[in-house]
């Protein structure tokens, strides 16, 4: 636990790319494997599950430092981390643990889910007697579910990479699937992710997909791209971006985010693709022959069982983009035309209207692309992919082997105004930067109030989040434990990328993808858009 409490707070203190790397790569030469295997699984990504409520942590922490409840209270909202606060106010430990990573998740945490308070109390009194601040903070981030580390995957597996002797691409192909809940990393698991290349690796993946080649934004005019004969045109859908896995007689479905989410779409896991085939597309529910809302998704994104009711509801479908596997021979060097056409003829062999080929955008030129772009809104999309036809399947956000863009539609944009702000974590910890946003509305009797719609935390530079974070504590109205209630003094141009309908918030209505686009302190409190101005969108 001490040494990749120590990685942690590398990792946490410093933006510096060389740093990290330097950090990552000393980590994994010297930690036993077990260890590097638990420490991979969360780097990657992988979400601890809460062994204990946040509500029952609090408690144990108050009773451990012998404080009342009204200084912890002070200290947390100071702070702004439940972790930090907890590990600032214990006392001095008694001992010293030497215990390594793995043995703190499997014998030490897990059993800690579900058990009666006394038992979690006196385990966490014997859990902070042993550790220092720094340990007691990861410890605490463990145990919450709350673990967060600002290192990228990419970042990682450059670092394995180095470490290994093996190239970092074939280690990103490798991790596919290592945070997936339901496998346990374990030291034989790491010992093959950084063993050498062998001849028969790949006849081995089983049901595990490749890393997927993700969009780079285009900011420029598309014209700067070149002739328009040498990119491909596809609509950009608003689904879950996922792999179909069909090998060994089985076939797996796993999201973007390495969630095997099989038996959470049973009607595209049957969908009879040939031996050895792996699709890359989008998911989606797909009604009258159109794709519906991204809030209908949600309804079947959480469900891990599924009834034949629902299905018939929500029915999805599978957007084919992409073919990284035919016959099983890995295909993702060829061009992307190459693969294009391959694709064109599995989907018209499979024959399921559960799979629905990406269509081509023809155009003559740029022009006449974006005039076609127009309709996105109309079609349900969010704009258009523009993918190199020479361009292999690269991993993750690359340009080293071709490029794809994404040529987003403008979002939807209203000016709303600030009710609720709350501190950050990590280094942000200290200033307030996850904020509430309101509109108006006129109630029956005809009185305006402010209705909260949506939260958003990203967009503004460190600047300007230090000069919003000093406006906030002049115009605090009242203190809700970490967040703060303010004087409505501030109006934002807010973004978003979709908008529908939603019982269950209070505006009736929920958006997709908020983000601050700018502080509006040009435009009045009085002038902030409305609720029927919000609503207006939904048309």
């Amino acid at each position: 636990m001490r040494e990749f409490a120590r990685l942690y707070a590398e990792l946490d203190g410093t933006t510096s790319t060389n740093r990290k790397l330097d950090a990552l790569q000393n980590y994994f030469r010297n930690a036993p494997p077990t260890d590097a295997a638990w420490a991979l699984y969360f780097l990657a990504g992988g979400k601890p599950r809460q062994a204990v409520p946040t509500k029952l942590l609090r408690e144990n922490a108050i009773a451990f430092a012998a404080i009342d409840d009204w200084l912890f209270e002070e200290c947390y909202q100071a702070v702004g981390d439940l972790a930090e606060t907890i590990a600032l106010i214990l006392p001095p430990p008694q001992h010293v643990s030497d215990i390594g990573l793995a043995t703190w998740m499997t014998e030490r945490i897990a059993p800690l889910r579900g058990a009666d308070p006394e038992v979690v109390h006196a385990a966490l009194s014997g859990f902070w007697n042993a550790l220092d601040s720094r340990e007691r903070f990861l410890l605490v981030k463990l145990i919450g579910g709350g673990f967060r580390v600002g290192v990228s995957r990419l970042l990682v597996t450059r670092a394995l990479g180095v470490v290994a002797g093996v190239d970092s691409k074939l280690i990103a192909q490798r991790l596919m699937g290592w945070t997936d809940g339901g496998v346990r990393p374990t030291a034989t698991h790491f010992a093959q992710l950084i063993s050498a290349q062998s001849a028969d690796e790949h006849a081995q993946r089983g049901g595990q997909p490749y890393p997927f080649f993700l969009a780079h934004p285009l900011q420029a005019e598309p014209a700067s791209l070149g002739d328009i004969g040498q990119w491909q045109a596809e609509w950009k859908y608003d689904g879950i971006r996922a792999q179909l896995v069909r090998r060994d007689h089985g076939s797996w479905l796993w999201s973007r985010g390495e969630d095997l989410i099989t038996d959470r779409f049973p009607d595209l896991s049957t969908i009879a693709l040939p031996e050895g085939c792996v699709i890359d597309g989008e998911i989606l529910i797909w009604k009258n022959d159109a794709p519906a809302s991204f809030a209908d998704l949600q309804k079947r994104i959480g469900r891990k069982t599924v009834s034949a009711r629902l299905q018939a509801e929500l029915p999805a479908v599978l957007i084919a983009y992409d073919l990284l596997e035919h016959d099983g021979a890995d295909l993702r060097a060829l061009p992307q035309r190459a693969r294009r056409l391959l694709l064109e003829q599995v989907v018209a062999a499979v024959g399921s209207h559960r799979l629905i080929l990406s269509p081509v955008i023809v155009a003559d030129d740029w022009s006449a692309l974006a005039t076609i772009r127009e309709s996105a809104r109309q079609r349900g999309v969010e704009g258009m992919m523009l993918k190199a036809v020479t361009a292999q399947y690269g991993v993750g956000r690359t340009k080293d082997v071709g490029t794809w863009w994404k040529w987003k539609i403008d979002p939807y944009t209203v000016d709303a105004v600030l009710i609720y702000a709350q501190a950050g974590h990590g280094r942000r910890a200290s200033l307030y930067t996850d904020y509430t946003f309101a509109v108006w509305d006129t109630d029956a009797a005809g009185e305006r109030r402010l209705v909260p719609f949506t939260k958003a935390y990203s967009g503004l530079t460190d600047v300007e989040i230090g000069q919003v974070d000093a406006r906030i504590r002049k115009t605090t109205i009242e203190k809700f434990g970490p967040v703060r209630s303010v004087k409505p003094s501030m109006v934002f141009e807010i973004g978003f990328e979709a908008i529908a309908l939603s019982s269950r918030h209070k505006a009736g209505v929920a958006v997709r993808f908020p983000r601050m686009l700018r502080i509006r302190d040009d435009k009045p409190v009085e002038e902030a858009d409305t609720l029927d101005t919000l609503k207006g969108l939904l048309a």
